[in-house]
């Protein structure tokens, strides 16, 4: 594959990290780890549900950064309000500042723009929340900044084909020489599929493939360690 293009959240890094630190801090700090990825599987659940309805116009971006957390909580029994669901998304935004790359991610970026590898980043999002994340990753080191796209920045997202045919197009690359990397079944994998591209799954949350799906990753791995060794071999 000659160009390589991947995901942000939860691909590069650990995102569940940043929701248990700001749910101890507002919500309860007795509940255990499992019990706290529950809640944070569920606020992604609902996080993706909104995301669709906020890209449609049907609720605001607001509406959509309040509603999963919200929601996950309503699921499980937890009081959260609408100025505390505030609270919430600011707090986790602040912890979003502290993110770090998995180190495999950043020896197989290495690795990768020594090959000569075309790399590139496709991530659904604000631009500027995304942009932030970015740049706490330290991604321009390895990716030039003509090579990042944000759906926020072109009014369409994942998994929609067209956000897929956009960063082909900037990039020159063909669909048939081109892989993307991510670790959301429904927006990576069959988004990069529908375009005509090699997938991987990052499934490190050993998610399933939904019944009857006509699409299956070419590969799946389930860490960053498994996934360095793949482009390795």
């Amino acid at each position: 594959m000659n160009s390589i293009i991947f995901d942000v959240d939860d691909t590069m890094y650990d995102q569940a990290l940043s929701f248990h630190h700001t749910f101890r801090q507002l919500v309860e700090d007795s509940y255990t780890y499992e019990e706290i990825d529950q809640i944070y599987r569920t606020s992604r659940k609902y996080s993706e549900i909104l995301f669709d309805q906020s890209e449609r116009g049907e609720i605001s971006v607001k509406e959509w950064l309040t509603g999963r957390i919200m929601k996950a909580c309503e699921d499980f029994g937890i009081p959260m309000d609408v100025v505390k669901a505030e609270k919430f998304d600011q707090v986790y935004k602040q912890e979003q500042n502290k993110i770090e790359l998995f180190p495999e991610i950043e020896e197989l970026f290495t690795r990768l723009k020594k090959q000569d590898k075309q790399l590139a980043i496709l991530t659904n999002g604000e631009e500027k929340h995304q942009s932030m994340k970015i740049k706490q990753l330290q991604l321009e080191k390895w990716i030039p900044k003509e090579n990042i796209f944000i759906s926020g920045t072109y009014s369409v997202a994942k998994p929609k084909k067209e956000i897929f045919d956009i960063v082909a197009s900037k990039l020159g690359c063909q669909p048939d020489q081109t892989v993307y990397i991510g670790d959301s079944y429904e927006k990576d994998i069959v988004g990069a599929k529908q375009a005509g591209w090699q997938a991987i799954w990052m499934n490190h949350r050993n998610r399933t493939i939904p019944l009857n799906s006509p699409y299956q990753p070419d590969i799946e791995v389930h860490n960053a360690e498994e996934l360095l060794h793949y482009f390795s071999e």
